[in-house]
């Protein structure tokens, strides 16, 4: 068993134990225990401790997210309906465990840990926008990476709360903020061309050097 997948098995167990006691060392120690393995390695395997097992599980839920995402014809879809399916694919496997991760982004949420959050973040985003086939490298690279953190970010948050039959408030609430970002890109497309296409400014004209004229 290599050192990766103890770390998986063990923040997988620690998800009923973080809905009591929140991602502690604690909690680590008892999935150790549940996994049959010593309990000082719940501790040993994550030596930053507790944030670093929370960083470790949203890794994993990245690498799941593929995984589930595999067969789904992704290839063959449009890009908004890519990134939508796996938006899906990253909440619906977590379903079970809500109070387990809105413990972990309260643990990400404090002060002391904003680096490990905005790095956690940037991977999963990082990680939705390759597996949706973008390959830039100008700066829309930027742009699509920070419009993404918006709309996951809010539907996740939105996720957190849903009560409705398989979650389907929320689905309709990621189809509305994609619809948005569509609306906003066709504008922003529209806006450009119509830039490019205006009568680009002469510039003006030097002004001429006026020779004396000397009798000869």
């Amino acid at each position: 068993m290599d050192f990766q997948d103890i770390r998986d098995r063990l923040v997988i167990a620690a998800l009923p134990h973080a809905v009591f006691d929140g991602w502690t060392a604690k909690t680590l120690a008892l999935a150790a225990l549940d996994i049959d393995l010593e309990v000082s390695l719940g501790e040993r395997a994550f030596m930053g401790g507790p944030v670093e097992a929370v960083a470790h599980f949203a890794d994993l839920g990245d690498r799941l997210m593929l995984a589930d995402c595999l067969g789904l014809g992704l290839p063959v879809m449009k890009t908004p309906d890519r990134i939508k399916t796996l938006i899906r694919a990253r909440l619906t496997r977590w379903a079970p465990h809500r109070e387990a991760l809105r413990r972990a982004l309260s643990l990400l949420a404090m002060p002391a840990h904003a680096v490990i959050a905005a790095k956690v973040t940037a991977r999963t985003i990082d990680t939705m926008w390759r597996a949706a086939g973008d390959t830039s490298s100008d700066f829309s690279w930027y742009t699509r990476r920070a419009t993404l953190t918006a709309v996951y970010t809010a539907t996740l948050l939105y996720w957190l709360d849903d009560a409705s039959e398989d979650c389907a408030d929320t689905w309709a609430f990621l189809d509305r903020r994609l619809a948005d970002v569509g609306r906003v890109t066709k504008a922003r497309q529209k806006l450009t061309k119509w830039l490019s296409n205006l009568p680009k400014p002469k510039a003006p004209a030097g002004k001429r050097v006026k020779r004396d004229s000397h009798p000869a």
